[in-house]
């Protein structure tokens, strides 16, 4: 009986214990499996971090490089040699050059070197950390500026463009991308026919040259350009990189770097605009030389167009040009031909004058004879208006006499000045009007239809041989 009560109690508690049993045991081993897991991730990670060593996690980079143990105020080395600051430049465009506000505008790539030896972190695989904008404000950097800026800024789109890179070392490189408008002092004597020579100048604001000596890192091969820059008045003949040291009165030696470079005008643009116009006006003015002298209306109007013509090409020219005190080589060309155009007018005044005086000294020659004057065909053109042929025309003492002033009203409202009202017989020009006009020039006219285009030509060759 013993036995039998022995026996149920043995089986209800196999019964009662056995599934917590397996529980257990399943429990285990998914405990065992989960920490598998993620000693697997750890290994992962590990290796993601030792192929890419210049990602530090945001957490750890200060304590991995003592930024909280050390006084970043101060330069390195302070109290004792200066430190030695290599620059490199890589110019990206030059944006623009002004001549009326004497500036450019340049963006490019600044770097930096440097060693901080406060900043040295150990490394088993002696690779640099590399960090954005956020941790230059808690580290020393070098404080350059640009001599003579009027305006600068780094860019910021999409962050900041600034980049920190630190070698186990100590080794630094601070690199940014930066815009600086500038001043450009230019000599405009030659304009435009003109080579500019301007430069960007780089140096310490704070740090003389007892506490910091800037250098070009890499020498004469520190400054780089982009081979597509290009201008659109410019040709840039070369770049240069040069340094020197600048003195302040008041605060000592400062080491100074320069960007140099050399800047060509293209003319082609000032040919079409300027010189060619100037030019046509130039030689249209000689057109009123072949025009018969009488015809006064055609000369003056001529002359007077072609003056203001050209007073409007000085004009433009000017105007896009800053107010400098000396004289420009577009100056000299735009007011020789300016005086080629105003003596051209100047001549028909005096070929006019002439005129009037030689034909009334051939009429106080001829004499009054009853109120009748005896003229030639000359004369009664410039009575009348129109051409008559000496050979063809025959005026007596009576054929023409002096109207009255009643003759001369009715004259003008019964019909033109060359009708039967003048009595003066005129001959059909017909081929001769060549003839006509040649003979019946003035010396001056003849003479300038000559020296006026000569001495132009002259004046063309010393300007473009002194010039280009």
């Amino acid at each position: 009986m013993v036995l039998a009560a022995w026996l149920v109690s043995f089986t209800y508690a196999w019964i009662t214990w056995m599934p917590d049993a397996s529980a257990t045991s399943a429990f285990k081993r998914h405990h065992q499996q989960c920490l598998a897991s993620m000693k697997q991730t750890r290994v992962r990670e590990t290796r993601m971090r030792k192929d890419d060593n210049t990602k530090v996690w945001p957490l750890k980079r200060e304590q991995l490089l003592h930024i909280e143990d050390h006084d970043f105020s101060t330069r390195p080395g302070f109290g004792g040699s200066p430190v030695p600051v290599g620059i490199d430049v890589q110019v990206e465009s030059i944006d623009s050059i002004s001549e009326v506000n004497m500036d450019f505008t340049m963006t490019f790539y600044l770097r930096h070197y440097w060693k901080d030896e406060r900043l040295a972190f150990p490394s088993t695989t002696n690779k640099s950390m590399t960090f954005d904008h956020r941790l230059i404000q808690k580290i020393w950097v070098p404080d350059i500026f640009f001599v003579h800026s009027k305006r600068s800024f780094i860019h910021d789109t999409t962050v900041e463009n600034i980049m920190l890179r630190v070698h186990p070392d100590g080794n630094v490189l601070f690199s940014l991308r930066i815009t600086v408008s500038a001043m450009c002092l230019m000599d405009f004597s030659r304009f435009p026919l003109d080579t500019q020579n301007c430069s960007l100048e780089l140096e310490s604001y704070a740090y003389n040259e007892e506490d910091l000596m800037l250098y070009w890192k890499h020498g004469n091969k520190s400054l780089n350009t982009e081979e597509h820059i290009s201008l659109s008045q410019f040709f840039i003949e070369e770049f240069s990189a040069s340094s020197g040291l600048a003195f302040y009165s008041s605060t000592g030696w400062y080491y100074r770097l320069f960007i140099n470079f050399v800047l060509r005008r293209h003319i082609f643009f000032f040919v079409l605009q300027t010189y060619f116009p100037a030019m046509l006006m130039v030689m249209l003015s000689w057109v009123s030389f072949w025009i018969d002298r009488r015809a006064v209306p055609a000369r003056v109007s001529l002359g007077i167009t072609t003056v203001l013509t050209m007073s409007t090409i000085v004009t433009g020219v000017s105007a896009s040009m800053p107010q400098v005190s000396y004289i420009k080589a577009v100056d000299v060309y735009m007011w020789v031909s300016s005086l080629f155009v105003f003596l051209s007018v100047i001549e028909y005044a005096a070929v006019n004058y002439l005129t009037t005086v030689e034909e009334w000294k051939q009429l106080n020659r001829r004499g009054k004879v009853s109120g009748v004057y005896n003229i030639d065909a000359v004369q009664a053109m410039a009575f009348d208006g129109c051409y008559h042929d000496s050979s063809e025309t025959d005026v007596d003492q009576t054929s023409f006499s002096l109207q009255s002033e009643d003759d001369s009203m009715r004259a003008k409202f019964t019909g033109s000045p060359c009708t039967d009202l003048s009595r003066i017989k005129r001959k059909s020009t017909g081929g001769n009007v060549g003839r006509i006009i040649l003979e019946n020039n003035h010396a001056i006219d003849t003479y300038s239809r000559i020296v006026f285009p000569i001495v132009y030509i002259i004046f063309n060759f010393f300007y473009w041989g002194l010039y280009v």
